[in-house]
């Protein structure tokens, strides 16, 4: 049975952003924090051999019709000069989910915890186990000009916190309504027609 399409035809056709894999040390630590923490369920692992030599590997996802969203490889150094991952991140349903997390990542005692509006969206920031920056992230309903960031206070209520993001957006170069954004960029990227039509 084949599930019905329920993403939205104003995109650009050919290439959709699916998954991602990154090299890890301890195994076992990363893949209990993405269970534990951020929810993902362990769909398969196995062992490949590759011309460095065998690489462990556990395949995880948060959607039952994704087999495989994130797949931890074994191999990462012990020691890396630069950790070549600036951010993985993640669209939250909603406020309160994002604030959920934000408590959860206290309570995990996560390095670097950052709670941020970049305007068009309010995110929060922390280190996974190994140092790698994630994100969760929901939308505003606003655009302005990026890169953009200052912290806010997750304390607030969700409506004095969604005010207070949008009193700050509403100062900066490039505000206007998302919908204006996003028809720009559906002109950009050559499909103007459908964006407009929506």
């Amino acid at each position: 049975m084949t599930l019905p399409n329920t993403e939205p035809t104003t995109k650009r056709t050919g290439l959709t952003l699916s998954h991602m894999g990154f090299f890890v040390s301890d195994m076992a630590k990363v893949e209990d924090f993405y269970t534990r923490v951020l929810e993902f369920t362990v769909t398969d692992r196995g062992t490949l051999p590759t011309p460095r030599g065998p690489v462990s590997l556990v395949f995880m996802s948060r959607d039952p019709r994704v087999h495989h969203q994130i797949v931890l490889a074994s191999g990462r150094p012990e020691q890396l000069p630069f950790n070549p991952i600036n951010q993985i991140s993640f669209e939250a349903d909603s406020l309160d989910t994002l604030k959920r997390f934000h408590k959860r990542f206290v309570e995990e005692e996560m390095e670097e915890i950052t709670p941020v509006t970049h305007g068009n969206a309010i995110s929060i920031y922390a280190r996974d186990p190994e140092g790698n920056r994630l994100e969760i992230f929901i939308d505003t309903p606003w655009y302005v000009d990026q890169p953009m960031r200052v912290s806010v206070d997750f304390a607030l209520p969700d409506e004095a916190l969604l005010a207070e993001v949008e009193r700050h957006a509403s100062t900066l170069p490039g505000f206007r309504p998302r919908e204006e954004w996003e028809q720009e960029m559906a002109a950009r990227m050559g499909i103007a027609g459908i964006a407009s039509a929506v």
